[in-house]
């Protein structure tokens, strides 16, 4: 039984890690040597030492451009175990009462919230009042009004705010981006989102609307939901949804169980998508156009994302996502550089909008117009 998105991600990409390791080591003995890289290096804490912040560690490792320098836990056996492992010094090791201290430590730059969608906030408030960069996992917050009062604070402060879209600086996703941006595929027609695994511990946070802030559509869901956006290249202007929901005892109320939803585009392009808690096998991107299309499965997994187009396999390097994200993010803070698919906080408010949205239209049975 897979408990959670993440571990489900994480299984599906166990047997990508050694294909990594044997692609990075054939790589290795052929290529010329890369110039050491001598630019600012993103020092980062991390806060929330769960599964997938053990993931950005560990990925972390690979990073030429960030490195992690802090933690930040209520949990002190779990401070003290990533302490050693990761060789941080005592005095960058937080918890969550102390941490507001960090705008004292000239030794870390950012700090990476990994917890619960609701607690975002208040961490991000908090970092930017201390003066640092922060970067929040998506989604950014568990509603919209909570994700303006964290754009607010960082733009008060003066500091960045970036979201973990991991996805944005992945090879295979960039060159189906490229070619739509191109023309290749011509006038975009459709596209469908397929996101879902059976997830398992009925007394998780994401099953907790407090904290998670609602089910599938805010956690696998916002896959098909951005990837709607970055893939056509344009934003849902109306959409109609319909909710099942067969294990109300699990799914209670306000956390969905499974949507089904559908946009609309400006040029007239439309999308289907599904996002689901009871179903496995679901990680599928198609995007149709007049002169081509563009298939992934697996589209936004941990590795390796795989797919086709009209003009064949998609070959571009296999990377760790997390690890790029992390470089390009000290890239982003350090040279204010652009990224093909943007990663701010206004690009992460713009889905918690369309969220809601998908939930008024499965609630009220009506098609929706949305503004972002």
């Amino acid at each position: 039984m897979k408990d959670t998105r993440r571990e489900f991600l994480q299984k599906v990409g166990v047997s990508a890690v050694a294909l990594q390791l044997a692609s990075v080591t054939t790589w290795a003995k052929n290529a010329k040597a890369e110039p050491v890289y001598d630019g600012p290096v993103l020092r980062v804490a991390i806060l929330g030492l769960g599964s997938y912040a053990t993931r950005v560690a560990e990925a972390m490792q690979g990073c030429t451009k960030a490195k992690l320098v802090g933690l930040i836990s209520g949990t002190p056996d779990k401070l003290a175990k990533w302490q050693a492992k990761y060789n941080i010094p005592a005095k960058n090791c937080y918890n969550y009462q102390n941490f507001d201290d960090i705008k004292h430590n000239p030794d870390i730059d950012a700090v990476y919230v990994i917890t619960p969608n609701a607690l975002h906030p208040d961490f991000v408030i908090r970092t930017a009042k201390a003066g640092k960069h922060a970067i929040s996992e998506k989604p950014m917050a568990a509603n919209v009004q909570q994700a303006e009062s964290m754009i607010a604070a960082c733009k008060q402060a003066g500091v960045k705010l970036l979201v973990g879209y991991r996805m944005h600086f992945e090879p295979k996703t960039l060159e189906v981006i490229r070619m739509r941006k191109e023309g290749e595929l011509g006038k975009i027609q459709f596209f469908q989102g397929l996101c879902g695994f059976r997830i398992g511990d009925p007394k998780q946070w994401r099953l907790n609307k407090e904290l998670s802030g609602g089910g599938s559509m805010m956690d696998i869901g916002i896959y098909a939901v951005n990837g709607s956006r970055y893939m056509t290249g344009e934003e849902p202007i109306w959409v109609t949804a319909q909710e099942t929901k067969t294990d109300p005892v699990k799914f209670k109320d306000g956390i969905d169980e499974t949507i089904q939803f559908q946009f609309g585009f400006p040029s007239g392009a439309t999308a289907s998508c599904l996002s689901t808690y009871m179903q496995n096998n679901l990680d599928k991107f198609f995007l149709n156009g007049e002169h081509g299309y563009a298939e992934m499965q697996p589209s936004t997994n941990y590795g390796p994302i795989m797919g086709h187009t009209n003009q064949g396999e998609l070959t571009q390097p296999t990377t760790v996502h997390q690890a790029v994200q992390m470089d390009e993010f000290s890239e982003i803070i350090f040279h204010d550089k652009q990224p093909p698919v943007p990663v701010d906080g206004y690009e992460a408010i713009k889905d918690l909008k369309i969220i809601a949205a998908v939930y008024e239209a499965a609630k009220t049975g009506k098609k929706v117009s949305i503004s972002v």
